[in-house]
């Protein structure tokens, strides 16, 4: 009687388990909070990097990033994503809601969910600071006129998928990343974004991730599909 006794009085009270799990989620949350700090500081672009294109970085609408390999990092990051994604309105890594730019398997794409689509174009070694909106790749993503219809989005998902020519320039929703290339994006997120950016892969890292420098080119109204 006294060991079965003493056996309930050692027992903790259901109290104490209700306060174990608070103070358990509480380091959960802390931990969670230290991991995107660490993850932020892994995403981060190097000072010597930012120092080389400070004057660059001084004008407006522009930045520098880095992109993770999908590949390699999707299921190790807290991150949605894995740092393999970029809003160029939202600037964040985060996979949601107007990312427009991916990069995997060696190429950069875009267009992720839904009816939402892009293209990208590869003008080469052109330098970033040369690219304005007079310049004969941006003519067509300029006068391109977002479709209001689902059919009609759907129709511009496979023509960029298959990738097509306009005034001599390629375009297609994705190409192959090259160090020391310059591209031009325009990316339409329905609901919620329309851009159209220039980006430069400045160097590719060890880990083979890239760091790419751009500048937004141009922010048009907000895309929306009408209801049937």
């Amino acid at each position: 009687m006294l060991l079965a006794l003493a056996f309930f009085v050692s027992l903790p009270s259901p109290h104490a388990f209700a306060q174990d799990r608070g103070i358990l989620e509480k380091e959960i949350e802390a931990l969670r909070k230290q991991l995107r700090e660490k993850e932020e500081q892994f995403l981060s672009v190097s000072e010597e990097d930012r120092a080389k294109f400070a004057d660059f970085l001084k004008q407006p609408d522009t930045g520098i990033i880095r992109l993770l390999p999908r590949e390699k990092y999707f299921d190790k990051t807290v991150i949605r994503g894995g740092g393999a994604y970029y809003s160029f309105t939202r600037l964040a890594h985060e996979y949601g809601s107007g990312s427009d730019i991916q990069f995997e398997q060696g190429r950069f794409s875009t267009g992720f969910a839904g009816a939402n689509f892009g293209f990208i174009c590869d003008i080469g070694s052109t330098p970033i600071e040369q690219v304005t909106l007079d310049h004969p790749a941006l003519h067509f993503p300029i006068t391109f006129a977002a479709p209001t219809t689902e059919p009609e989005a759907r129709q511009h998902q496979r023509l960029t998928s298959a990738g097509f020519n306009a005034a001599g320039f390629d375009y297609r929703r994705n190409v192959v990343a090259f160090e020391g290339r310059t591209y031009i994006l325009r990316s339409i997120d329905f609901e919620t974004s329309d851009v159209l950016v220039a980006f430069r892969v400045i160097r590719e890292d060890s880990d083979g991730s890239m760091i790419l420098l751009w500048k937004r080119l141009k922010k048009f109204s907000t895309p929306r599909l009408e209801r049937p």
